[in-house]
């Protein structure tokens, strides 16, 4: 029977409760009374002293050390309380048949040494032959206590009880639970009296006349070199008047799944949820609070998943302060150690660890509890509408695939949280479905194709292949139209010049021209350097083009197989058909030029707003001329764009106008102007901006849709 304190510390984490101390000590207060109380009629109530001095460990005299005691009424240390204090792992308390009694494994007082470096015990207790006082010291780097470290002598009946004296916080404290805090600035007495209030309060309201008109008192107060600074006292009071009375209880009950596969069993787990309203007036309490409790006491803080903003978890609603209780014997066997979390409770189920053998997850028990929470306390700054709207603007995610993929909307989610949710879904259905598809293509390996089971077999592939397509291409289809609208509706800033960047000073040089270009695609780039581009906007036959070149050399354009697509002067001859422009333009080629294997290309030049298109529609034709003449034969169907805002009917000779829309189009065979001998054909089209955006918006409503997806 002894207690291994350097081993302790090993297996026993710190605990990132900064109250972790207080709350043990008042929780082992509790129970030694109630102890006492089953078998002394005369306890009549509760009381536990602490006190709190804080003192200067330099010679600067900072504030930066403390000391605690804490005195009860209860049962003392007798034998059996020495024997579980000295059991690491005890089953002392699960046995007694007391109502009330705190459950535990005896890991809470571990804390006690991780959080100070000297502890003392001072106890009194009853036995047959009267009563005894027991005492123990204990003081680093001491690796353990035994039974032969207590001293006992004969004590007084007026004793009863244990007095714990803890001092001199550990270096680890300091480093990671109260960092730059100074103790004194978290440990006052009004500080503690409302942190035990709200840690408590369900415990001692469940307690009811068991521990009488309890008094718990906390004193705090200030050394400085040794003496004792008289106005630096401060005291407060928890008693059963300050208990308010529970607003509301309901009970939810969560389903159990499969671990493996998610599945729902049929099976429930109970779940209590106490609502307490707090009139502000009557508490000054720090904050609002909603928390998953272990034994009737808070353990796992949700607070901000309820109260999203720092202003609501602080400031009382509605003139109320909301404490919100969540309890279930499922959550008090996984409490940890440390009593700051819990053990083995996945975030969603399948958890994706082989090994997890957990029928419920936060995922199914915030589903079930989060309506009810939203009633009880009802902030004013979350909207399921609002996160929704957001979730299909801002990434893609339709109601529809919220609900293929069985993702709902939790309380206090923002939308980001909820599209990787739903992404995430996405990516494992397709896992699991392309390793079905695997498996069955190997057993359709094993049929015999004149059986009716391998025609079977074959369905059954192609209805698993397509399901999985669906939600493959359902995820990336929507980000895909989103995608696709954000890009028309710059291009619709930029030709209206109400991009912030075209917003300039009179004189200096406007870059419209330049801007819109780079939307189509960037400039000075080809389709080896870049895979992400636009040209979609203007037909999506061109988006897959073998290749597409943006104010690059021409000579140098190859075809995946090998081989130059134009003879080597090109460029020279480009430059002589340019040469005659304004010294600006001299270096430029068409703006875009694609080309395909099959022989055609594609020419696209932008004119910013304001510049009349109609003057350059020769530069069509010249520029169609070098492109079939030196490619020897490769190019010979020959598209080409003028895209801008302005032009002038009157010099369109031979362009026929749309039935719809602004532009123009011309289509004429290519001759040689010297040998007279076909280079090929040209077709010719003349755009406004405007029918650009407007096709491109069509199109993206076509796709919308298809998959119920709203972006007005």
């Amino acid at each position: 029977m002894t207690l291994d304190i350097r081993g302790s510390l090993k297996s026993t984490k710190l605990s990132r409760n900064p109250y972790v101390v207080f709350e043990e000590l008042i929780s082992n207060a509790i129970d030694s009374f109630l102890i006492r109380k089953n078998s002394d009629a005369s306890a009549k109530n509760l009381h536990i002293d602490i006190a709190v001095e804080f003192f200067s460990t330099n010679l600067i005299g900072d504030l930066d050390d403390m000391s605690i005691s804490c005195g009860d009424n209860g049962c003392g240390l007798g034998d059996d309380q020495l024997e579980a204090f000295l059991t690491k792992d005890t089953s002392y308390k699960d046995d007694l048949p007391i109502p009330g009694i705190g459950k535990c494994m005896g890991a809470g007082r571990i804390q006690f040494f991780h959080h100070f470096s000297t502890l003392t015990l001072d106890s009194t207790y009853r036995t047959g032959d009267g009563f005894f006082r027991r005492q123990v010291s204990y003081s680093e780097p001491t690796k353990q206590i035994t039974p032969q470290d207590f001293s006992s002598i004969p004590g007084a009946a007026s004793n009863l009880g244990t007095e714990v004296f803890l001092k001199n916080l550990r270096a680890p404290v300091r480093d990671r639970i109260l960092r730059k805090t100074s103790p004194v600035d978290l440990y006052s007495a009004p500080t503690l009296k409302q942190q035990m209030l709200l840690t408590f309060l369900q415990r001692l309201v469940g307690l009811g006349d068991q521990i009488g008109d309890f008094e718990i008192n906390f004193v705090t107060r200030q050394r400085k070199n040794g003496d004792l600074v008289k106005s630096s006292e401060r005291s407060d009071s928890l008693k059963r008047a300050d208990l308010p009375n529970v607003t509301r209880q309901q009970m939810v009950s969560v389903e159990e799944c499969d671990p493996a596969t998610g599945e729902r069993l049929g099976t429930h787990q109970s779940f209590n949820l106490s609502h307490y309203q707090l009139d502000a007036t009557k508490y000054n309490l720090p904050n609002n609070a909603v928390a998953f409790c272990a034994k009737s006491s808070p353990v796992k803080d949700v607070t901000s998943k309820y109260f999203r903003t720092r202003a609501e978890q602080i400031n009382p609603v509605g003139g109320f302060y909301h404490f919100v209780l969540i309890e279930s014997e499922y959550l008090d066997v996984r409490v940890n150690e440390q009593r700051d979390d819990f053990n083995g409770i996945p975030d969603d189920i399948p958890s994706g660890d082989l090994f997890s053998t957990e029928k419920i997850s936060y995922a199914a028990i915030h589903e079930a509890i989060d309506p009810v929470i939203v009633e009880m306390v009802d902030p004013s700054n979350w909207s399921r509408d609002a996160v929704l709207h957001n979730i299909v603007n801002q990434f893609g995610i339709s109601e529809a695939m919220l609900q293929d993929t069985s993702t709902r909307i939790r309380y206090g989610e923002t939308a980001q949280v909820v599209a990787e949710r739903v992404l995430k879904k996405y990516q494992e259905q397709v896992i699991d479905e392309t390793s079905a598809i695997f498996e069955l293509k190997e057993e359709i390996k094993k049929t015999e194709p004149d059986t009716e089971e391998f025609r079977e077999k074959i369905n059954e592939l192609a209805w698993k292949y397509t399901s999985s397509l669906k939600k493959f291409d359902m995820a990336n289809l929507s980000q895909l139209v989103v995608r696709r609208a954000a890009i028309v509706e710059v291009l619709d800033l930029a030709c209206g010049k109400n991009l912030a960047m075209q917003a300039i000073k009179e004189g200096v040089r406007r870059k419209d021209e330049r801007i819109i270009h780079s939307i189509f695609f960037p400039m000075r780039k080809d389709s080896d350097e870049v895979s992400d581009h636009d040209m979609w906007l203007l037909s999506e036959e061109y988006h897959y083009y073998n290749y597409i070149a943006s104010d690059v050399p021409l000579a140098d354009i190859s075809w995946s197989g090998g081989g130059k697509v134009f003879d080597g002067d090109i460029d020279v001859e480009f430059q002589k058909l340019l040469s005659k422009r304004v010294e600006d333009n001299k270096a430029k080629r068409p703006d875009i030029a694609l080309f395909n294997s099959e022989g055609s290309a594609v020419i696209v030049e932008f004119k910013a707003p304001g510049v009349n298109v109609d003057e350059h529609i020769g530069d069509l034709s010249e520029y169609a001329y070098l492109l079939a003449s030196k490619s020897g034969g490769k190019i010979r169907k020959i598209y080409g764009y003028l895209i801008g805002d302005t032009v002038n009917p009157l010099r369109l000779s031979g362009w026929t106008p749309f039935s719809q829309g602004k532009g123009w189009f011309y289509s004429n065979p290519l001759i040689d102007p010297y040998s007279r001998q076909p280079l090929g054909e040209t077709y010719f089209e003349i755009l406004h901006f405007d029918d650009v955006i407007e096709r491109a918006k069509k199109r993206i409503r076509i796709y919308q849709g298809k998959i119920n997806l709203d972006l007005t």
